[in-house]
């Protein structure tokens, strides 16, 4: 499980040979330093694009997007203790002239398997344009990860004499000088890859019937992302976005990472609230919060809501953990002596800590009810205001649904809740596209509302759930720009599938027997090959024209049944490479079916965001470790707005193939 980290927090890295992977959005130099007991920075211990290697440890040889550090710490020289990872902002790039115009950074660490260890966000930057975002440290003859994020104003220079090296100044000159020559590459055509913030670029000229939307936005939003972790309705807040042309359709052209909407500036500020009478909070407004289009603002707004309810619920917690603390102090010193265990004195000591802990709980929930009532009047104000890509099936924004002409920056999977607050439900958003798979837990979780279920209504409502999962993200997609494959190996699944397949949403029927799970599997498996073979290449012209460049979601129903070892290889490359390239794994299973393959399949569980078909208080945030309890957005029922969206997005998808 990835451990995501706070300013500060430290975590024991199992392995010595790691891969550390930064997310950014705009270029960004990597480099390294390593320090003795003493903390001392030798000048032969520092690794920069102009000399990326040194013992252990090298870096990306220019500023990149996505820069990476491959560190292997057995081969580090005996007398270092430390490596820190250092990220700096290029100069003459045209990028962010500070860390506060941008995107907060986001560095991943994972073992030499690719499987994550932990995350950090580096938040609350403002005028750094240079920062230690990582240290790497002997503690005790084992190694551990701890995040920094210090920032330096000063940029790399300040950082690097900070550390003690003696030639600072010139060194930050060379390594900026290094990073300056940046040299063109291909553009591909009519063709999605993954830029550095988990988005991908859209094609190089619009498709047939196709016509930018109206209006100065014509670009296409980004925000915040789940980074790996399912508990928080997004993931990476502050998002800033920038208008960028389309570049000269063909061959030839420079490649652009970044996604079209981000900016190098900070975004507008949030509309200005309505006064608010003498005594009482400002009035919600919808869209109160920066961004530089209406859904980003939504969405920044969501994020924040749920931090405001994450962090009341945990200073109620905190509250009645302390009065009842002292209560029991109190009791025990009422106890401890034998004078006053019996007879009125003892009653009246117990009674009088009774009371404390009494009002000392009643002022904490007072001000629990107060702030609660403050977020849900906020979301009465925010739920009718969403777009439908972030809204629940009944919102009337779905029966007003047309389809989109570009993809929105999240997706709605759910509502999460507390148990201190039930009825107020926060929006669970994960970015567009999808950084993971979804696994639909279709077994007994544990929860109150599986426990009362058998497990043949909870794999029906389980593949329901997935089916309405995949018609959401068909609608927000498009004309063109969404595949989906169904894998049935028992064909059991067809009453839950009747709407993909007979509203004409999928592009052949879903695939049955060994035979039918082989062809899927292999096709999907050569289109990730083939597309990040040409990405990796700069040869994205040249692959075939026949090739579906649209991402892809492969719904697998009832796995592992009628999956041999063959199949279950092929679904774990998906689940691990399918996602840079636009191909997306949905699967609907029970772990516990899967128990007879042993650990090979834990990498395959740990790599999708599991959600559950009922309520489960299965997502816990890494801020302060609430349960948070997931419910599953639900078609109303006798509702026809299923069908009547999925229609829409196969008349509209007729229409572009003419």
């Amino acid at each position: 499980m990835t451990a995501e980290l706070v300013r500060g927090q430290n975590h024991p890295l199992p392995h010595t040979r790691l891969e550390i992977r930064v997310s950014a959005g705009h270029p960004i130099m990597a480099c390294a330093t390593c320090s003795d007991e003493r903390g001392s920075v030798r000048e032969q211990w520092l690794a920069h694009p102009g000399a990326p290697a040194l013992p252990g440890v090298e870096v990306s040889p220019r500023a990149t997007e996505a820069p990476r550090f491959t560190v292997d710490l057995e081969a580090v020289p005996e007398a270092v203790h430390q490596v820190n990872v250092l990220l700096a902002l290029p100069e003459g790039t045209g990028g962010p002239a500070q860390f506060g115009a941008t995107a907060a950074p986001f560095v991943a660490v994972a073992g030499q398997d690719g499987t994550e260890l932990a995350s950090f966000t580096i938040t609350g930057l403002e005028a750094e344009t240079a920062l230690v975002a990582l240290e790497l440290y002997r503690r005790q003859g084992a190694w551990k990860v701890r995040a920094v994020g210090q920032g330096y104003a000063g940029g790399l220079a300040e950082l690097l004499g900070d550390q003690g090296l003696q030639t600072a100044r010139e060194t930050a000159a060379d390594i900026q000088q290094a990073v300056a020559p940046r040299a063109p590459r291909a553009e591909p055509a009519r063709l999605r890859t993954r830029g550095a913030d988990g988005a991908f670029t859209p094609p190089t000229a619009p498709r047939p019937n196709q016509t930018p939307a109206p209006g100065p936005d014509t670009t296409v939003p980004d925000g915040l992302s789940t980074s790996g972790q399912a508990g928080a309705p997004g993931g990476h807040a502050g998002s800033q976005q920038t208008p960028v042309p389309d570049p000269a359709p063909g061959p030839g052209g420079p490649v652009n990472y970044a996604h079209p909407r981000r900016q190098s500036a900070a975004p507008p500020p949030p509309p200005a609230a309505q006064p608010a009478q003498p005594g009482q909070p400002a009035p919600p407004v919808a869209g109160d919060a920066t961004g530089w289009s209406m859904d980003e603002r939504l969405y920044n707004q969501i994020w924040g809501m749920f931090e405001d309810l994450a962090r009341s619920v945990a200073a109620y917690r905190s509250a009645i953990d302390f009065a009842e603390n002292r209560m029991d102090q109190e009791l025990d010193k009422v106890l401890s002596d034998p004078r006053s265990r019996i007879g009125g004195q003892g009653d009246a000591a117990r009674d009088a800590a009774r009371v404390k802990y009494e009002q000392l709980a009643d002022q904490a929930r007072q001000v629990l009810d107060r702030d609660l009532a403050q977020l849900a009047a906020e979301s009465e104000v925010v739920e009718p205001a969403l777009p439908p890509a972030f809204a629940r099936w009944d919102n009337p924004a779905w029966h007003a649904y047309r389809v989109p002409m570009e993809i929105p920056m999240a997706l709605r999977l759910g509502d999460l809740h507390l148990p201190e607050s039930p009825e107020l439900r926060i929006p669970f958003l994960v970015r567009l596209p999808l950084e993971r798979g979804l696994w639909v837990d279709s077994g007994r979780s544990g929860s109150e509302a599986a426990l009362v279920l058998d497990e043949g209504q909870l794999r029906k409502l389980a593949l329901d759930c997935a089916v309405a999962h995949a018609a959401r993200l068909l609608a927000v997609y498009p004309p063109g720009e969404f595949t989906v494959h169904v894998i049935d190996p028992a064909g059991t699944a067809a009453p839950s599938l009747a709407p993909l397949v007979e509203s004409g949403a999928l592009d052949g029927p879903p695939a049955a027997g060994a035979q039918g799970v082989s062809a899927v599997l292999a096709k999907l498996t050569q289109r990730v090959d083939l597309v990040t073979m040409a990405v990796r290449g700069g040869a994205a012209d040249s692959l075939p024209p026949d090739l579906d460049t649209a991402e892809q979601l492969l719904i697998v129903n009832d796995f592992p049944h009628g999956f041999d070892d063959r199949a279950v290889t092929q679904l774990r490359y998906l689940a691990d490479e399918g996602p840079a390239v636009g191909v997306h794994l949905l699967m609907v299973a029970d772990r516990e079916d899967a128990s007879a393959y042993g650990p090979v399949l834990d990498p395959l569980w740990r790599s999708l965001l599991r959600i559950t078909p009922v309520p489960d208080d299965h997502l816990a945030d890494p801020w302060v470790g609430h349960a948070w309890t997931y419910e599953p957005l639900t078609v109303p029922a006798g509702s026809g707005v299923l069908r009547q969206v999925l229609d829409q997005v196969t008349a509209a998808r007729r229409s572009w193939r003419r």
